[in-house]
């Protein structure tokens, strides 16, 4: 490997690292969240604070002798986003032993 590509890859794995903090400090600012572990990448919609009809709370109590809980539009219609990374390892069906 030369010291071109060594360098390279010193700034790449170093870039990495940046622009992951950097996207999840505008997701946290955007009412979004960010999950990320080596298998997948998620990013979904957080109830906003300031909703005048559910305050936050991310929804309201429908009546009835049985009450429900009703998602509010203010994060239940928005779209999610899940990117794969690794397949997640397959479960054994019996132990090795």
């Amino acid at each position: 490997m030369t010291a071109r590509h060594l360098r390279g890859a010193l700034l790449l794995a170093a870039a990495v690292p940046l622009a992951a903090a950097t996207a999840a400090a505008a997701l946290r600012a955007s009412h979004l969240k960010f999950y990320a572990d080596r298998h997948r990448i998620e990013i979904t919609a957080r109830p906003r604070p300031d909703c005048p009809h559910c305050h936050g709370e991310g929804g309201r109590w429908a009546g009835g002798a049985f009450p429900e809980m009703e998602a509010c539009g203010c994060w239940s219609d928005r779209r999610e986003l899940h990117i794969r990374l690794l397949p997640v390892p397959a479960w054994p069906d019996e132990p090795p032993f």
